[in-house]
């Protein structure tokens, strides 16, 4: 079969593959420590299952406007203007299936043949995949541990072309954890604003953040940013509602918002009734099962970033959001690529290979999982790299 020429340029996802395989090496009675789930551990809270229960027990189990219903998208903006000051009305709200699908929807929106979309390295390893399937082309900023992975605004300026159509901003990050300050994005906007360039700000991991810092979100700077950014979020990370599939997008450009609208309308159509009536009950009631999680998100941390710390040849920088560590191990003279296969392989520890990334010369390491399966894990990986 002839398939077409913009899937053939599509790599399939490392995150998911590995996942895949050490879930089926754990079927198969391997005892295998996971370090590359990109989903919080802990089950969605009681009472967003039980609003999910209820709606399917009163039949609102129909489609539903496809930008989502009227009740969520109002919900929406009141957690944006409570949270990150941001004013949206429901009509500048388009709900889908998951934050994903609503990066999916932009690229779709906005690009056109040859346009340029820049991406700060290390990046989510979805963005350069939905920028070639959009037939515009990923232009990738790199950094370093030496910036906290954070693009300058020298950098950023100086990769700014007449193509340049946006620019993609996740904090706080997956997969460095980093998080831009209010300062930072002031001078980021600054240069979107001067090459009149699109922000598309991944607000994914907004509240799984440490040591007191809040999230900011770049289009509260200004009215002239606020106007030119798209504000990307959803409920998958902050609620563990990772499988419920809700996200969502937010912006005041009418035309825009029309495009993306349409575009799910002859696509997915409505994200799932259900998953819309969870989604509710989490943004209108919440509980403090966001806060505890990410306090022990922290203490899963701060042991990890220890333990590399004590290997040597391996280093990381101490992610200030998300829950993953970033760490370089090229030191020890191998790619990601064979880390990553060795360490399954040998030790049964699976991890993320950073060249998914951007990066071949660091590991993800996922601290979404128990503290006992995080101590059993780098037991396994500390004596392996020691014996390298």
């Amino acid at each position: 079969m002839h398939l077409s020429s913009r899937v053939k340029k599509i790599s399939a996802s490392l995150t998911l593959s590995i996942t895949a395989k050490s879930k089926k090496m754990k079927a198969e009675g391997v005892d295998v420590v996971s370090f590359g789930s990109g989903e919080p551990d802990f089950d969605t809270p009681s009472y967003i299952k039980e609003a999910a229960i209820k709606a399917i027990q009163e039949g609102f189990t129909k489609y539903t406007p496809a930008s989502g219903t009227d009740e969520l998208k109002k919900i929406i903006c009141e957690k944006l203007y409570k949270d990150n000051n941001l004013k949206y009305d429901p009509s500048e709200i388009v709900v889908s299936c998951g934050a994903k699908h609503s990066l999916y929807n932009i690229f779709q929106a906005i690009c056109d043949q040859d346009d340029e979309v820049l991406i700060p390295a290390p990046y989510w390893l979805s963005y350069p995949e939905m920028v070639r399937l959009a037939s515009a082309r990923p232009i990738i900023i790199e950094t370093d541990e030496e910036s906290n992975f954070k693009i300058s605004p020298a950098k950023l300026n100086n990769s700014v072309t007449k193509k340049t159509k946006a620019l993609i901003l996740n904090s706080p990050s997956n997969p460095t954890g980093c998080v831009y300050n209010k300062d930072e994005l002031a001078k980021i906007a600054e240069i979107a604003l001067k090459h009149n360039i699109l922000v598309i700000s991944d607000e994914i991991y907004e509240k799984i953040i440490f040591e007191g810092r809040k999230h900011v979100s770049i289009a509260t700077i200004d009215e002239n940013i606020f106007k030119n950014t798209i504000v990307v979020n959803g409920v998958s990370k902050s609620f563990s509602m990772t499988g419920w599939r809700i996200g969502y997008l937010a912006s005041c450009n009418g035309e825009l918002m029309t495009a993306i609208k349409n575009l799910q309308s002859h696509s997915t159509s409505n994200p799932a009734s259900i998953s819309q009536a969870a989604a509710l009950k989490a943004l209108r009631e919440r509980d403090d099962s966001v806060r505890e999680m990410v306090i022990q998100f922290q203490t899963r941390r701060d042991y990890i970033v220890e333990r590399i710390g004590n290997i040597k040849g391996l280093s990381c920088v101490k992610p200030e959001g998300a829950f993953y560590v970033f760490c370089r191990i090229d030191k020890k003279g191998l790619s990601s690529m064979q880390v990553a296969e060795r360490l399954l392989e040998e030790v049964k520890v699976a991890v993320i290979p950073g060249k998914a990334f951007g990066s071949d010369r660091h590991i993800r390491l996922s601290f979404a999982t128990s503290i006992d399966n995080i101590k059993k894990g780098m037991d396994r990986l500390e004596e392996w790299f020691e014996g390298i």
